[in-house]
């Protein structure tokens, strides 16, 4: 890696890393404040529009941010298209979802829902408006631009959402926050962004941003269908609450996990793509970048999953005590999921999106089916087959990785399994001393106060590859 490169790729880490976890920190302590005011069915009414939401966004995107980010060439007419078409899918999303609510209202037996999807529907017409605005900063590393704008709509949302909530609002507490957010995002993005569209529609620009953009549309739409069975499922089966409590347990797990995945995600690809013809060079940075990601995430999740117990009674209360378990059980399902994103970064940097899609479908065929195996066994055992599918897809994901690489499954577990282990030996020790001290707020201070201090002791006495590898990211930042 150049030393340019390699200032870019500290520097976009830096502020990815601040913008995600600033702003998913304000949400995090603005959602505890609202999870304490509200009731689980509020939040399982909102997870029931969960997937068409997010089906609707896939859309939106149609893979072609990706695609802007990863053209050395692109043009003025390429993000006017992007523009352009975007819009159009917004408006017929949005239209789309405002007739359909009263088929899911009554497909969940929930008369809330019709109002509810029709205001909640505005996040994609919002949406719509900004998504070049986004690939633009991206494809420039310019997270420092993107962590103003996302922090100052989570902050202004979430005092809105709080008050809302406290007024005794219930579930719209959720909803107006959420629009209120995309509302003020496409705001700055459009202020701080500094791009207009200049160009016209153009049908060619179109078919070559399509014809990468389709597949991972396609990859997407499957992803985001396959994510949120679960919640389809999990509704219809079993009551709004449990459902409610589904969702929290599922956020908990998402917070760390997704964030770091998104961090990784947007900074590996712009830089792996400034080197994607230079196959040496490019499997050495992809297994730092690996060996990195591995070393951050597998603490983190051993960690929540060791104190998930006191750290839900102390911040939640006992009303979300049935998250608990489940809790638990995600989080050996997500801490693999920056290693997955990884993986499939360098599918779509080598520009093989037919190779991402292939993978999408085998590992949506195969997590069907243990869904349907899992279902008459209870919500628990639903979770424990979302652990089995994460480690078989990354066995997936990674035949491919061999083969344009050469750096394939046992290559990249020879690479992590030491801090895999470390992290699980660290784990055991915080959830040990969690049956030792009595009261959830004494376990949860001690599990994180020790937990930290033996990860961060037995790397640097161990003088770990990636304790060196880190140490001189921070020195050069």
């Amino acid at each position: 890696m150049t030393e340019s490169l390699k200032k870019k790729t500290v520097k976009g880490v830096a502020w990815s890393t601040l913008e995600r976890f600033s702003v998913a920190g304000v949400n995090f302590i603005f959602g505890l404040i609202l999870a304490r005011l509200l009731m689980p069915t509020d939040y399982g009414a909102i997870a029931m529009l969960s997937i068409f939401m997010a089906i609707a966004q896939t859309f939106i995107d149609s893979g072609f941010s990706n695609a802007l980010i990863r053209k050395p060439d692109r043009t003025e007419t390429d993000n006017a298209t992007a523009f352009y078409f975007n819009i159009g899918v917004g408006l017929a999303a949005y239209f789309s979802l405002y007739l359909a609510a009263p088929y899911i209202a009554q497909f969940y037996k929930t008369s809330i829902l019709i109002p509810l999807t029709r205001i909640m529907g505005l996040n994609l017409l919002l949406n719509s408006l900004c998504v070049v605005q986004q690939a633009l900063l991206t494809a420039r590393i310019d997270f420092k631009t993107q962590a103003k704008i996302s922090l100052s709509a989570a902050i202004i949302s979430g005092l809105v959402g709080i008050a809302f909530a406290y007024a005794g609002y219930g579930v719209w507490a959720l909803a107006i926050q959420s629009v209120l957010a995309s509302v003020i995002r496409t705001i700055l993005l459009w202020i701080l962004a500094k791009w207009r569209p200049k160009a016209k529609f153009s049908k060619q620009s179109f078919r070559n941003l399509f014809g990468y953009g389709s597949k991972l549309l396609a990859s997407g739409l499957l992803d985001t269908i396959y994510n949120n069975l679960y919640t389809i499922v999990i509704g219809k089966r079993f009551s709004v609450a449990t459902l409610g409590v589904y969702s929290r347990a599922d956020q908990w797990a998402n917070f760390l996990s997704v964030n770091i995945t998104g961090i990784l995600q947007r900074v590996t690809f712009p830089v792996l793509s400034t080197i994607q013809n230079e196959d040496e060079r490019l499997c050495i940075d992809y297994r730092k970048f690996l060996r990195i990601s591995g070393f951050v995430i597998f603490p983190l999740m051993m960690g929540l999953a060791a104190v998930a117990d006191p750290l839900t009674r102390f911040i939640l209360t006992d009303k979300w005590a049935d998250s608990i378990p489940l809790l638990r059980i995600l989080c050996f399902a997500l801490m693999l999921y920056p290693i997955h994103a990884i993986n499939l970064n360098l599918l779509q940097v080598k520009g093989r999106s037919d190779l991402f899609l292939r993978l999408e479908i085998y590992k949506k065929i195969l997590g069907v089916a243990t869904l349907c195996v899992t279902i008459p066994m209870g919500i628990t055992a639903m979770c424990v087959g979302r652990v089995f599918t994460s480690w078989v897809a990354l066995a997936m994901n990674t035949h491919y990785t061999g083969k344009l690489i050469h750096l394939g499954f046992f290559q990249q577990l020879k690479d992590y399994i030491p801090t895999l282990l470390n992290s699980f030996f660290m784990g055991a020790i915080v959830y040990g001393m969690t049956l030792i001290v009595s009261g959830s707020g004494l376990q949860l201070l001690a599990g994180v106060i020790i937990g930290a201090s033996y990860y961060i002791l037995s790397n640097y006495l161990l003088k770990t590859m990636e304790w060196k590898e880190l140490i001189l990211i921070i020195k050069r930042k």
